[in-house]
């Protein structure tokens, strides 16, 4: 079986999202600077997304992110022709999502979510890709393997942090790799049991 890894990209103060969210503006003002990495034209960046979307079999979103990405991802999900399964954690299922689209809604807490998603992945691994409310959940719950960080060279100030909400916990961590490139240092660390 495949690891569950919480994997988001984060500005080098902590956010992932900057402040003044709109609709407009789902990532805040100049938060689209956060995903600039995954789009743009650097080699290295290219290769990290090829590897590890070699290792992704499914993938775990919250209610948010999919009710603001839907419209960018389509049925396909984020994983584009890959179309690698999501499971979205909510409290309702919308009345519609795409047609033949990779969404499953999963109503029963992230318990059953990661179930599902790593029942559908197999030997591949389970992204949990947030937002940061989710990964929260996961990371308390003790529900997660590694964490992967996309660090941004960019400060926001103030915006959605990552790391709040997690009351006492206190994890060890150890560093699994970290690529660096010109838009993003990307590190990956094991949770320690």
């Amino acid at each position: 079986m495949g690891k569950t890894i919480a994997d988001i990209s984060m500005s080098l103060d902590g956010f992932v999202a900057a402040a003044h969210r709109t609709p407009e503006e789902l990532l805040g003002r100049g938060g689209e600077k956060l995903h600039e990495w995954a789009f743009g034209q650097d080699e290295r960046n290219r290769e990290f997304l090829s590897e590890s979307g070699a290792t992704l079999g499914a993938l775990i979103a919250g209610r948010r992110t999919y009710d603001d990405s839907v419209r960018f991802w389509g049925a396909d999900g984020p994983t584009g022709a890959a179309r690698r399964p999501v499971f979205v954690v909510t409290h309702e299922a919308p009345a519609d999502s795409p047609a033949e689209g990779v969404y499953t809604f999963v109503t029963d807490g992230i318990e059953s979510a990661r179930e599902k998603a790593r029942n559908a992945a197999g030997d591949h691994d389970v992204a949990v890709m947030g937002g940061a409310a989710l990964i929260q959940q996961f990371l308390t719950a003790g529900l997660v393997d590694e964490i992967g960080i996309h660090l941004v060279p960019v400060l926001f100030g103030r915006g959605l942090r990552l790391f709040d909400n997690l009351g006492e916990l206190n994890v060890a961590l150890e560093p699994v790799d970290a690529a660096d490139t010109p838009t993003a240092v990307h590190l990956r660390y094991r949770i320690r049991r």
